[in-house]
């Protein structure tokens, strides 16, 4: 279904506001093992640029804090997918196009 341009753009702007909101963000996992388990009870644990696994002992603050900054970069990663798709969709449903043969359909773009 091709939607009107402004109704995309407008769709990209409310996503652009709701990225602006998201606060604090981190990658990786927190975790809290139970009490009287033996170790750490607070862990932090995210891929390095190496992609090696790194991990860090928290205090309770620390796990709070980086629970919700990792909840934050999964909504972000969510906005900017749909972000994604809508400009997908405006550059093949409302930009000039070349000619071509067989009309280019949305659907290998990923973006419906």
């Amino acid at each position: 279904m091709k939607r009107n341009l402004s109704a995309l753009e407008s769709e990209h702007r409310r996503l652009a506001r709701a990225l602006a909101g998201i606060g604090f963000v981190s990658q990786g996992s927190v975790f809290a093992r139970a009490e009287g388990a033996p170790g750490s009870r607070y862990q932090w644990t995210w891929k390095d640029s190496r992609q090696k696994t790194t991990s860090l002992t928290l205090s309770a603050e620390q796990f709070a804090w980086l629970r919700k900054a990792i909840a934050n970069q999964r909504q972000a990663e969510r906005i900017l997918e749909k972000m994604r798709r809508l400009s997908k969709r405006i550059v093949v449903e409302h930009l000039p196009a070349p000619a071509r043969r067989k009309s280019l359909s949305i659907k290998p773009l990923h973006a419906n």
